[in-house]
């Protein structure tokens, strides 16, 4: 059940909003061992960042939420898939990316509890 929500500083029309779902859909399920068919993920553009006090023009915070935990080198190996992905869809340097896991021990779907 991951929930991958990216957020950022730059616009995108339809098309790109769907090409970076779907790479992020395919890096979480390569990287986690997840069915695809349980991904979920959510774009918020032009979203305003700021690091080390300057607006970034350029930039990007990943959250990725999922039930149970993951070995550190599948977070390594996701990590490195999504900057990868904003560095080639959006020009977002990697040094202007955060990708933060969160695991939760408790998730509900469909009126059922996994």
């Amino acid at each position: 059940m991951p929930y991958i929500e990216a957020k950022l500083t730059v616009t995108m029309d339809l098309g790109k909003r769907e090409v970076l779902q779907k790479k992020l859909t395919d890096a979480a399920a390569e990287a986690l061992g997840k069915p695809k068919k349980f991904i979920m993920v959510g774009i918020e553009e032009h979203y305003p960042l700021w690091m080390a006090g300057e607006k970034l023009t350029k930039g990007a915070c990943v959250a990725v939420r999922l039930v149970g935990d993951a070995p550190r080198e599948a977070y390594a190996n996701l990590t490195k898939r999504i900057c990868d992905i904003l560095a080639q869809e959006f020009g977002i340097a990697g040094t202007a990316v955060y990708v933060t896991y969160h695991p939760v021990e408790s998730w509900g779907c469909d009126g059922h509890l996994f």
